[in-house]
């Protein structure tokens, strides 16, 4: 009989590569997790694991168990979420990951509506940046994860987790007074302040300047866009700035003409796959959805 925590396990170690995060990952010790798979190896009486130098690798047969897993996890999501069909009206607890600049502009609204439209549902939010919110889904510590995607840098969702786009929100830029002229002459000696490099915000952003003929001068990182909202409106750097952040901060500021793509990001929400049609899904969806559109 195949033991499913031991199934995840296996899964959990293809999906981070080594044991010590999967192990991270799981709030497991290493021993534990190597115990669990050296088990899992008796149970099957076939090779999943092999060693590479300190690490280990899954053999072909520990390939496909890993692809089976993710079969059986979804069918269990799947007949939880018909279970939860059965009552009248979307009840529980739904533990949703959602990243910074939505979890103040639009959470809150949201929050209030599904209280008052559900009162035996429960949201619990946790703010993380997509990546790692997309992470502590696959590893089952949330239900749902709310991401950002730029266009020509999405990423695909990894297997055994569904995509659904609630929405798009326009980004612009936004320049520091005194800029000599918007082409790519005036714009080489302007500062900017971008998100760290390996963010898709960035490879836009960057993608877009070069596009117009110039590689932006980077002064400031980091990923608080509320830096990057008061560097433009101290006239202290230029930045790209969703239309999310500009509402939520009531400024009047003029984006820029000549940099203006006509661009936005979208808004998605990720949950794992069978547990689509769960109702309390459904609702923290539509929830969302509709303060999206309001916005």
């Amino acid at each position: 009989m195949l033991d499913l925590r031991r199934l995840v396990i296996l899964r959990e170690l293809k999906h981070r590569g080594t044991m010590s995060a999967a192990a991270r990952e799981l709030a497991y010790t290493h021993s534990a997790i190597s115990q669990q798979l050296a088990q899992l190896e008796r149970d099957v009486g076939v090779k999943l694991l092999e060693r590479t130098g300190r690490n280990v690798r899954l053999t072909p047969a520990g390939d496909e168990l890993v692809r089976n897993t993710e079969a059986i996890l979804a069918a269990i999501e799947k007949a939880e979420a018909d279970l939860a069909t059965t009552h009248q009206r979307p009840q529980g607890v739904v533990r949703l990951a959602a990243f910074t600049t939505i979890s103040r502009a639009i959470i809150p609204d949201a929050l209030l509506n599904l209280a008052e439209r559900y009162p035996e549902l429960q949201v619990q939010v946790t703010r993380a940046d997509p990546e790692f919110g997309i992470t502590m889904l696959t590893s089952r510590q949330v239900d749902a994860v709310l991401t950002d995607a730029y266009p020509g840098v999405g990423q695909a969702a990894p297997a055994g987790v569904t995509v659904t786009t609630l929405g798009t929100d326009p980004v612009r830029a936004y320049l520091p007074p005194g800029v000599r002229s918007e082409g790519p002459a005036g714009m080489g000696s302007v500062p900017w302040v971008l998100e760290p490099p390996t963010s898709a915000a960035t490879q836009w952003a960057l993608r877009v300047c070069r596009e117009r003929g110039f590689d932006p001068y980077v002064a400031h990182t980091t990923s608080d866009l509320l830096f990057h909202l008061r560097m433009v409106e101290h006239g202290l750097a230029a930045a790209f700035l969703p239309d999310m952040v500009i509402r939520e901060s009531g400024l009047k500021l003029t984006p820029s003409a000549w940099l203006s793509v006509g661009q936005e990001r979208t808004i998605n929400l990720l949950v794992r796959e069978g547990s689509e049609a769960h109702p309390a899904h459904v609702a923290v969806r539509e929830a969302v959805m509709r303060e999206l559109g309001d916005g």
